[in-house]
């Protein structure tokens, strides 16, 4: 059999599974694995053949490239199954490029399982995808760091060793709170790496971008969670957060990246049906879009099924963000 006549075979029989309201995940992994897919996205969520989460988005030469978590649990399992990380392009927000998964946690030879929220950036022409998974050796959550030539990889460990583990941060006794890195290059050429459940830790990177460069410190910041997301505006830094559980999105914002941090308020209200909220805030074509996950697809156990979504997001005069409205409209086609 021709491999394009089982890529549509699977296709299909993907789409049947998600009519029927049972999803075959291990077939919707082979399907992309054979080639690119595109996706023509109606509204939110925006990907519908399988579920994506923790999304984080990086601009770069006029396209936007989302990278996503990709839960796996079987239908009616009450708990997150997550082995690798999908990636997807669009030069409009709504056409979306499905590529084939570019990082596995088996890339990481030190890791036992897990692929939680990461966020890529880049940097001389090179992509640094820093990911959240659990330690083979080291108990707890750790953070790892891989790289690649293309936004669309295939990714590698660049180490060969996590870049953050447990036993590094002791403010908390609690083994996860080393998860949901988001990094972070100011004006001056400086990396920051920052990430934490319950506390928020801080540290700058090295221009290689696989080293800490100095202490890790932490961000005080009301009713934090976990999902920390930092970008800059208008000389303003701005540091989004998931906010108490079930998660809200909040924010506080600062003429510094050392702070200190005003809290601001809500941003974005509890994603239907998901306990969990994680953003990513880029600008793309004169707008900015503000991408998240709900629990839209499944009726039950949503918080272990998600599913990524885009609305968009408006500043006020002073700086300050308005509330996100959630929309099952999404965002329209950008030129």
């Amino acid at each position: 059999m021709k491999i394009n006549t089982i890529a549509v075979s699977l296709s299909a029989i993907a789409g049947l599974a998600l009519t029927t309201g049972f999803t075959n995940y291990r077939t919707t992994n082979v399907t992309k694995q054979l080639k690119d897919t595109i996706i023509h996205a109606t509204g939110n969520p925006i990907i519908t053949h399988e579920y994506t989460a923790d999304p984080a988005a990086l601009v770069s030469n006029g396209t936007v490239y989302l990278y996503t978590g990709h839960d796996q649990a079987p239908v009616k399992r009450n708990g997150y199954e997550m082995h690798n990380w999908l990636c997807f392009s669009s030069t409009d927000m709504v056409t979306w490029t499905e590529h084939p998964s570019p990082l596995n946690v088996k890339d990481f030879a030190w890791a036992k399982d897990d692929a939680w929220a990461g966020q890529v950036i880049e940097r001389n022409h090179k992509f640094y995808w820093y990911v959240a998974i659990s330690h083979g050796t080291i108990h707890g959550k750790a953070i790892g760091v891989a790289v690649a030539d293309s936004p669309t990889g295939p990714f590698k460990d660049a180490r060969g060793s996590a870049i953050i583990t447990n036993d590094m941060t002791t403010d908390t006794k609690i083994s996860w709170d080393d998860i949901d890195p988001t990094v972070f290059i100011d004006d001056d050429g400086q990396a920051y790496l920052c990430w934490g459940n319950t506390i928020c830790y801080y540290a700058k990177l090295k221009a290689n971008m696989t080293e800490l460069d100095g202490p890790i410190k932490t961000i005080k910041l009301p009713h934090y969670t976990e999902a920390p997301w930092l970008h800059k505006r208008n000389g303003w830094y701005y540091l989004s957060y998931a906010y108490e559980f079930p998660e809200k999105i909040a924010y506080a914002m600062s003429r510094s990246i050392n702070g200190p941090w005003e809290y601001k308020g809500i941003l974005n209200e509890i994603a239907g049906n998901s306990n969990t909220n994680h953003q990513a805030i880029i600008d793309f074509k004169g707008k900015t879009y503000f991408i998240y996950h709900n629990g839209a697809l499944t009726p039950d156990f949503g918080s272990f099924h998600r599913s990524v979504c885009i609305d968009y997001l408006y500043y006020n005069p002073d700086g300050t963000m308005k509330r996100v409205v959630m929309t099952s409209e999404g965002v329209k086609p950008v030129k």
